[in-house]
């Protein structure tokens, strides 16, 4: 009987892989009042399938409607109710713009701002116990977010969390969540290549992340209350090679969370996107062309240069160098099998493995449609560690 079992994973909103990945994180944002049920849906029973228009325009209208009730909430001195729909409108802001390549459209910075605006409304009416923040970063600043946990001692510890390639860290709330109801303070930012630093600033990914990295943690010591020998990092997703290579060359981070744990990241996508570079334009199916074109925008690269580009993100030759204690996590339905495997054998610091199997129902790509049970795991670990 047991071989009869199907697992939920299986189940896809769409046969579009990413449209279908971001439809549950949707959905698994609900427990941290990001999003609900009936509005998610609503949206994805008219969606056209790989059709990017019919994205961006069905997800901002539902963002735009829950705006607009925010407003009024607002203006009604209804701040609770008022707080949780511009919570919920951010998010919806934010996803309409994760599958649309159209980098010229007046609606990719329009709508950016509407999200950023939402959340930081959201927090001060009390949504989370969290305030805006600009890192400084070369001759910029990068965005972000620093929460302070409401039952953190006067020196506390402190997570940096770093979201991946299509998420944005805002939507990084189901870790942040976990973390400050366990007395740890939390910090999220969007660096280069990601969310409102891509968006607003036009800034791209680039290869040594520690150049990101050290200037966050320079940030992070200066807070009051933060206990700078006990900062850690998790990063998600592409975040979670990125932050593996910050440790690498700055050892100020207590432990580290690879999420799933993957040493040579730019390799793998490459030889995906040599087989969309053998056809012509117009012979790729749509998702494949917006999987390449989304590549080439965020890594400031064209047909020509994007597969050399991606293969300068290769951990290999300094993952020994990591002297951070390591959690990897890996998912029996991770769409990098067998990766963060390898990259935890490869690893000569102090570290742990961490396997959501097909019965935990958090075994897709970062915890995907299973955030609650991902952050019991997860932090249970880092209370022991941090």
């Amino acid at each position: 009987m047991t071989n009869n079992i199907k697992h939920w994973s299986e189940y896809k909103y769409s046969e579009n892989m990413l449209q279908d990945a971001l439809i549950k994180h949707v959905m698994d944002l609900m427990p941290y009042r990001m999003s609900d049920e009936g509005e998610v849906l609503e949206v994805t029973m008219n969606l056209i399938e790989n059709d990017e228009n019919s994205w961006i325009n069905n997800w901002s209208l539902m963002a735009d409607k829950l705006q607009k009730r925010a407003e009024s909430f607002e203006n009604h001195n209804k701040l609770v109710s008022a707080a949780s729909s511009y919570l919920r409108a951010s998010t919806y802001w934010r996803v309409s713009l994760m599958y649309f390549k159209d980098t010229k459209d007046a609606r990719m910075k329009k709508f950016s701002r509407n999200s950023q605006a939402c959340f930081d409304k959201s927090l001060h009416l009390g949504a989370y116990p969290g305030k805006s923040i600009q890192i400084p970063y070369e001759n910029t600043t990068l965005p972000g977010h620093f929460y302070r946990s409401t039952t953190a001692t006067k020196k506390a510890p402190l997570l940096i969390v770093v979201p991946g390639r299509d998420t944005w860290a805002d939507d990084t709330m189901w870790v942040i969540d976990g973390a400050l109801k366990r007395g740890i303070n939390a910090l999220t930012f969007d660096g280069p290549g990601q969310g409102m630093a891509l968006r607003l600033q036009d800034l791209k990914f680039r290869p040594d992340f520690e150049n990101v990295m050290t200037p966050v943690i320079d940030f992070a010591e200066k807070i009051a209350g933060v206990d700078s020998n006990r900062i850690g990092a998790m990063g998600m997703s592409f975040g979670g090679f990125l932050v593996p290579r910050a440790a690498a060359f700055d050892n100020r981070l207590k432990v580290i969370i690879s999420d799933p744990g993957n040493m040579n990241w730019g390799n793998m996508i490459a030889q995906r996107l040599e087989v969309a570079l053998k056809m012509t334009e117009q012979m790729r199916p749509d998702m494949i062309d917006f999987t390449l074109k989304d590549y080439e925008w965020k890594h400031n690269a064209t047909d020509s240069t994007i597969i050399d580009e991606l293969k300068k993100y290769d951990n290999t030759s300094i993952v020994p160098k990591i002297k951070s204690k390591t959690l990897v996590l890996d998912g029996a339905a991770e769409v990098t099998h067998g990766a963060a495997q390898k990259f935890y054998d490869t690893l000569q610091c102090k570290k742990d493995y961490l396997l959501f199997d097909d019965e935990s129902t958090a075994q897709q790509h970062t915890q995907m449609g299973g955030y609650l049970t991902g952050t019991e795991y997860i932090m249970n670990w880092l209370e022991d560690n941090l």
